[in-house]
């Protein structure tokens, strides 16, 4: 494919397709709906389904059930849809089952201004699950991010078994920007693990090395057992306090021990400033903005973007934050991940700007917050 204009909805459907997607479901929501409209008409000329399910749940439900089949899979909404994807988005974290949720944030709460963009939905998608474990968490900036970030969270998803979000937001997805996928580069695709033949199966063994079980899809010759509940190696329920304790801190663990190898940003140094601009999503264009204006005038600055968002990449932040004195985090909610920010650089004077109105953050805000801050 040529240079095209393309908006970021489209992006993630054609960056799904070139993971390996075989499996959609959805029902149309503003701004996520033209995902569903793209993977139409992506999906069977390759052999894939594409669903309109009847509601929100039935469409995860339905993505849950093809993932155990064996298919690679995605579902997208805006936050609504989240709110009602929350229960069996801890039924994938629990039991393991690889599926991609793009959450096309839009200004909220509840139905809020459909029309209208936010990243408001940032700490809901790392807590909107029953037992609080973890997930990662992506944050596109711009159409090209949207393609080779959903190529990036299928390969996650099947090597750690566990959900993986895209933290899109309604202005890259609506909008359209020249890209030429051609020039992109995404990863060599990965699959889940296969168990070693002549062994006996246990559903829930951590066999490798990130913790992970092996896979078998049901419907194949050997039973799979399946389970909501707590349970142990061998998939069937169990109350046994150990037991829970070893496959909780499992499941946590596979993800946070490992969030350096998919810490995913960018970063823009100036090794002479003593202010550092964090941000990420649509919010970081504004703020780049900004650094080469700043970097123009003699004011240099520093700037990292986020583009993993959860697990915490602790370890980049810190490297960023080296010898400043004030960070400035920039998000278009009312200060979410600002939380982390301070938390990880306690020591350090650490300032929000943010804005919640269905308006972008402009670059004369931003500057604003780093002169006078």
């Amino acid at each position: 494919m040529s240079m095209s204009l393309m908006e970021g909805n489209e992006a993630i459907a054609r960056g799904a397709l070139a993971a390996g997607c075989r499996f959609f479901a959805g029902y149309p929501i503003t701004p996520a709906t033209t995902i569903l409209n793209y993977m139409l008409n992506l999906l069977p000329p390759v052999g894939g389904v594409c669903l309109q399910a009847e509601d929100e749940i039935a469409s995860i439900g339905a993505c849950l059930g093809a993932s155990m089949s064996g298919l690679k899979v995605m579902t997208a909404t805006s936050g609504p849809g989240i709110s009602l994807y929350s229960e069996q988005i801890s039924f994938a974290v629990g039991s393991e089952i690889p599926i991609v949720i793009v959450d096309v944030q839009r200004l909220g709460p509840s139905t809020g201004s459909a029309t209208r963009g936010a990243d408001g939905d940032v700490n809901f998608l790392r807590w909107g699950n029953s037992g609080g474990l973890p997930v990662i968490v992506l944050a596109p900036v711009n159409a090209a991010d949207c393609y080779t970030l959903t190529a990036q969270a299928f390969n996650l998803a099947e090597k750690f078994r566990c959900p993986v979000f895209i933290a899109s937001n309604k202005e890259i997805a609506m909008t359209r920007e020249s890209v030429d996928l051609d020039a992109l580069q995404i990863p060599s695709l990965m699959n889940r693990a296969a168990p070693p033949a002549g062994k006996p199966f246990l559903p829930f063994q951590a066999n490798s090395e990130q913790g992970v079980p092996d896979f078998l899809p049901i419907g194949g010759n050997l039973p799979v057992r399946q389970t909501s509940s707590t349970h142990g190696p061998n998939g069937y329920i169990t109350t046994d306090q150990r037991e829970i304790a070893r496959i909780l801190l499992r499941l946590k663990n596979k993800l946070e021990a490992a969030v350096e190898t998919f810490s995913f940003y960018e970063l823009l140094s100036a090794d002479e400033s003593d202010t550092l601009i964090i941000a990420y999503g649509v919010t970081a264009r504004a703020a780049e903005s900004v650094y080469q204006e700043l970097k123009s005038a003699g004011q240099p600055v520093r700037l990292l973007i986020l583009k993993t968002l959860w697990p915490v990449p602790e370890t980049v932040i810190r490297r960023a934050a080296e010898n400043v004195k004030r960070v400035v985090v920039v998000e278009m909610n009312l200060g979410q991940y600002v939380r982390e920010i301070e938390r990880i650089l306690g020591e350090k004077k650490v300032d929000f700007c943010g804005q919640m109105d269905g308006w972008l953050i402009s670059p004369d805000k931003i500057k604003e917050a780093v002169k006078n801050g």
